[in-house]
């Protein structure tokens, strides 16, 4: 166990019965790769079992949070917590980045704030923590780190703005939507992509965004502005 997974313990207060598993949780497979004869397994079998784990923990969260809300717009929540821009939120937050295991080509490409590896960790983190300890502690974490700051931070609010789209140009009869990424531009470590939706030859709005889908959603919401729909979404 390094000096560096002890002091996360200590930040979040949490014991792990087995350190193997913390560990696990923060392996990427490149590091594994590089460490062949090392025994060590990566995380990506935990980040399966943690994505299903934290499904049914904001699902519990929901039902109970919201009585009368209908099933719909549960699922459209559920999606906006879940979702891989908000995982990134939480794993920085948490400063996650700074305890995982890298190949050094990984980490030479700024793989240690990449959003995609971030968003997986938190998940592999919750699929040990859930492991080791179950399902009872996990759901305590998440009172603490997840749910209280979405709930405080207005979070819980609908933010898939693709969905909303879709259902407003089916509902008026506009037509289909088709999603561009148009630019990729900053270094590999600080990757920026750039997303245009159009309606036929319209282009109805342009975004940008750490990721492809953080910059379509973007995109979506000034296509919703545009159409009247929505406000303008703050410039990132």
């Amino acid at each position: 166990m390094s000096a560096d997974l002890k002091r996360l313990q200590q930040k979040l207060n949490i014991s792990f019965k087995n350190r193997q598993l913390l560990k696990q949780a923060f392996t990427h497979a490149s590091y594994v790769n590089e460490h062949r004869f090392s025994g060590g397994q990566d995380n990506e079998r935990l980040e399966f079992l943690g994505d299903a784990v934290l499904e049914l923990a904001v699902s519990e969260f929901l039902f109970g949070l919201y009585p009368n809300r209908p099933e719909g717009e549960l699922t459209k929540l559920r999606a906006a917590i879940v979702c891989e821009p908000s995982l990134v939120k939480f794993a920085e937050a948490l400063e996650f980045g700074q305890y995982v295991l890298l190949g050094k080509g990984e980490e030479l490409t700024g793989g240690r704030s990449r959003p995609a590896l971030l968003a997986d960790v938190f998940e592999s983190f919750i699929g040990a923590l859930y492991l080791d300890q179950g399902f009872d502690v996990v759901r305590t974490f998440l009172r603490a780190h997840v749910f209280e700051q979405i709930t405080q931070d207005g979070k819980l609010q609908i933010n898939d703005y693709k969905t909303r789209l879709q259902e407003l140009a089916q509902h008026q009869g506009l037509g289909g939507l088709e999603y561009r990424i148009v630019e990729e531009r900053g270094p590999a470590h600080e990757r920026e992509f750039v997303s245009e939706v159009y309606m036929g030859e319209d282009c109805l709005g342009r975004g940008s965004g750490r990721s492809k889908k953080e910059a379509e959603q973007q995109a979506a919401a000034r296509a919703l502005h545009r159409l009247g729909a929505g406000s303008e979404p703050k410039s990132k």
